[in-house]
């Protein structure tokens, strides 16, 4: 039996207050923690040891906004975390490894400016970039989802694999927010495809059991939120999951 699958909490700031979205429309916001540490510690106090934090401002903002909460949660945890959101500068990555991410998840631009997160990869190494490859049926969406392309998932993941990436962060936009289970199919189509990339599957974890789903089928992480949030998954769950 391989390692067991990575569950990684989702904290979405906005504002500077944890807040979750659905299908990544702004207008459809719940604000569930004005205080994101307490959040986080509350997910290190389970036992959890990786939190996907996303600065929304940022990525509406087209630059980091939220790095003061990452700086915090970066001191005064033990969180491996890694950021997203508004990183479009050479100075953005900078901001960002500074205030405490251990790694940085890239994806309009590695789709909009791909020299740019190349050169980052090559910079940081495939360790600390990951790939996001969010997709709306199956093509790739950029811009914190408002726009759509027409480039197969699969396809633009290949091409970053044959560049050196090797984690990729993956969410099915329609399924987001929405505790509508997983997208279970495309994560085994990109897996079939690549064997060799760490996938983390992310949108739609609605119970326990796609997690432990996700993780029969190998997949190396996953990214839970709303799931959380709304007590779906109760944190008692995850630790017994995590200890068990």
């Amino acid at each position: 039996m391989s390692e067991k699958i990575q569950i990684i909490p989702a904290i979405d700031l906005i504002d500077g207050k944890c807040v979750r979205l659905s299908q990544g429309d702004y207008n459809q916001k719940t604000v569930y923690n004005e205080n994101p540490l307490e959040v986080a510690k509350m997910f290190e106090n389970a036992g959890i040891n990786r939190l996907h934090l996303v600065d929304l401002d940022g990525a509406k903002a087209k630059h980091i906004v939220n790095y003061e909460v990452l700086e915090t949660i970066a001191t005064k945890t033990n969180l491996v975390i890694d950021f997203g959101g508004g990183l479009k500068s050479d100075k953005d990555l900078e901001i960002a490894f500074n205030s405490g991410a251990t790694m940085v998840t890239g994806g309009s631009i590695a789709v909009k400016e791909k020299d740019t997160f190349l050169k980052w990869l090559e910079k940081y190494g495939s360790e600390k970039i990951i790939l996001g490859a969010d997709a709306k049926d199956g093509k790739i969406a950029v811009s914190g989802w408002q726009e759509s392309t027409e480039l197969p998932i699969v396809d633009f993941i290949t091409d970053f694999s044959k560049q050196g990436i090797s984690k990729v962060i993956s969410t099915d936009i329609s399924r987001d927010g929405m505790l509508s289970g997983p997208a279970f199919n495309l994560y085994a189509e990109i897996m079939k495809t690549l064997p060799d990339i760490e996938i983390i599957a992310s949108g739609g974890i609605a119970t326990i059991d796609d997690i432990l789903k996700l993780d029969e089928m190998g997949v190396s992480g996953v990214i839970t939120g709303k799931a959380i949030y709304e007590d779906k998954i109760p944190l008692v769950e995850i630790s017994k999951y995590i200890i068990g």
